[in-house]
């Protein structure tokens, strides 16, 4: 059985060496100085996530009081939402910050005692009793990120009840088409720039908000044993969705962001938000956990295609986690990590030393920048120091790097992502 190699696979192990590995240490350190708190309480880019960069980074610069910064930081992420309640997203809203919390119990924070999360499970419950779902299906904002939580619960009962509600309304709303299932993005989802060429909406092929995410999602729950006789036809057809996008050898992506009938295919960067890497990755998620030996070969032919792309065609103009060449080198190292495939880790060292590329000393947040949008259809350059598009997720794929622990807060973009323990957060 494949899950039976699975358990036999070697540990993680740090990626860089020589110079490189140098570089890299010398960043992380200038970054340590600089995350500081967030303005906000949020995953993407406020104290929660902040809380994560410190907690890994405790078990590789010792003896700092990174750890109790990380408590103080997930501490100060639950007073902000005290007092200013939000949306429940994974990465914006009051469901991250809740995952947060679940990733680090036991390793940061004392299991046992009351639940700390206990009231988000009811409010999440509550919130997915409705039906028809009018709200967004996505990882960032909508019913994948909800899965998401409720896997980093598993195995409580509320977890498995959250998670079951979460395959309801995506069976639920899932629509069928000759190549097979898929999920609508409606106009009133859709950011102003892209609103002007898709005004009625569009099938989306991006991990952060399109069907690549549930794919992975429902793989995760496969593999946790939730609601799998509903889950398994649904990720089949899905994946049969997902494959039958793929463009001809005239483009220089696998994939497009974004479908819509009797269109041409929206260019894609290479990134985990949007293009070839991100479905790589979130096929092989699938391929796990429903044991598909087909959807991993996909996955890992879709993966070597994305390592050799040549860099001016992969529109990556920063350094980011979301969609930036750090996203990029952690994607790569993940996936080598979990096949073996030396194709992939060189691809990964040399996305990796594309990061470093990316900064300018003196410059931005520990001399990165982040091209992110102005909240109005532009965009512009900041110092952000967030997860997502920040400096704290730069620093954590480049711990992910150096270190040998697993990085499972990885578990936020890709779900499941295998090669790790479900329901448990770091050890």
């Amino acid at each position: 059985m494949m899950s039976e190699i699975h358990e036999k696979r070697a540990a993680w192990r740090p990626l860089l060496s020589g110079a490189l590995e140098k570089r890299a240490a010398e960043t992380l350190r200038e970054i340590s100085r600089r995350v500081g708190a967030g303005r906000a309480a949020a995953l993407a880019g406020g104290s929660a996530g902040h809380a994560i960069f410190y907690r890994y980074l405790s078990r590789y610069q010792t003896a700092r009081g990174h750890e109790d910064t990380a408590v103080r930081l997930l501490d100060r992420s639950i007073a902000q939402l005290s007092r200013r309640p939000t949306i429940s997203s994974l990465w914006e809203g009051f469901t991250g910050v809740a995952w947060a919390v679940a990733h680090l119990e036991g390793s940061l924070l004392e299991q046992g005692g009351d639940d700390p999360n206990e009231e988000i499970d009811d409010v999440l419950l509550a919130e997915l009793e409705r039906s028809p779902w009018e709200r967004p299906y996505d990882l960032i904002s909508g019913l994948v990120g909800t899965g998401v939580y409720a896997l980093e619960r598993l195995p409580r009962p509320t977890a498995v009840t959250c998670l079951e509600r979460v395959v309801e309304r995506l069976q639920e709303t899932a629509i069928s088409t000759q190549d097979g299932i898929t999920w609508w993005t409606p106009p009133a989802w859709i950011w102003h720039e892209a609103r002007r060429d898709y005004p009625r909406g569009y099938y989306n092929l991006g991990v952060a908000h399109g069907t690549p995410g549930v794919i992975a999602l429902l793989g995760a729950a496969c593999a946790a044993g939730v609601a799998v006789g509903v889950v398994r036809p649904l990720l089949s057809r899905a994946v049969e969705w997902l494959l039958a996008q793929e463009l001809g050898k005239d483009y220089a992506m696998r994939f497009p962001s974004f479908v819509y009938p009797d269109s041409k295919p929206a260019p894609s960067r290479l990134a985990w938000c949007y293009g070839d890497l991100g479905i790589a990755a979130a096929l092989l998620s699938a391929a796990r956990g429903a044991e598909v030996r087909s959807w991993e070969d996909q996955a890992i032919r879709i993966a070597r295609s994305s390592a050799a792309r040549p860099f001016e065609t992969t529109r990556t103009i920063d350094a980011s986690l979301c969609h930036g060449a750090a996203g990029n080198a952690h994607l790569f190292n993940r996936l080598h990590q979990v096949t073996g495939d030396e194709e992939l880790g060189r691809a990964a060292v040399e996305w990796y030393e594309r990061t470093l590329q990316f900064r300018r000393p003196g410059e931005g947040a520990a001399g990165f920048s982040a091209r992110v949008s102005d909240g109005s259809g532009g965009a512009e350059w900041r110092p952000e120091k967030g997860m997502l598009n920040g400096i704290a997720g730069i620093g954590l794929a480049l711990l992910a790097a150096l270190t040998s622990e697993d990085p499972a807060w990885d578990r936020t973009l890709i779900p499941a992502l295998p090669g790790r323990a479900r329901g448990t957060g770091p050890s």
